[in-house]
């Protein structure tokens, strides 16, 4: 019984630390995107990350433990990136890039045609979307690879689907 109890206390642990390092990868906000713009500018950012999300979504949940908690994903992002989450169920008071007001909610819903979760989304440093991805990415190396089409420029010349094939 004994042994059990520790299995059980170890593996607590493990996931313990696997959620916590989901939680690392998104940045605070106070829900100022216009601010949030000039901090990224502020830090040599390539963007922001936007990950829109619903508390009830799997996809959403799967992502967030099994791919956003992983610490070669999070030191990329945040190299590179500015990483927030945004409830598109949320009452949240935001500020978007442009200084459009309204909750997080009708943010998604009204601006950004949120009808489905998870989307991410990545914003230049103008606050234009450069990318908008539906759905969850199936491994970590395709969310690896949709933050690397964004900042080598593909994006530009080709959709997200030639450029995952073109890297085979």
């Amino acid at each position: 019984m004994k042994l059990l109890q520790q299995i059980g206390l170890i593996a607590a642990l493990f996931l313990a630390s696997t959620a916590s390092f989901a939680a690392d990868f998104f940045d605070e906000t106070f829900g100022n995107l216009q601010e949030e713009l000039s901090l990224a500018k502020e830090n040599d950012k390539k963007g922001i990350f936007i990950f829109f999300h619903m508390e009830e979504c799997p996809f959403c949940d799967r992502m967030k433990k099994t791919i956003l908690n992983q610490p070669d994903v999070i030191a990329f992002y945040k190299k590179h990136f500015l990483t927030y989450q945004m409830d598109i169920e949320g009452s949240n008071e935001m500020v978007d890039f442009d200084g459009t007001e309204g909750t997080s909610q009708r943010l998604s819903e009204k601006k950004y045609r949120v009808r489905a979760t998870p989307v991410m989304m990545i914003f230049g440093l103008d606050g234009q979307p450069l990318v908008r991805y539906t759905g969850p990415t199936r491994t970590k190396q395709e969310f690896l690879l949709l933050g690397q089409y964004v900042l080598d420029g593909s994006y530009q010349k080709m959709s997200f689907t030639r450029y995952k094939r073109a890297q085979k």
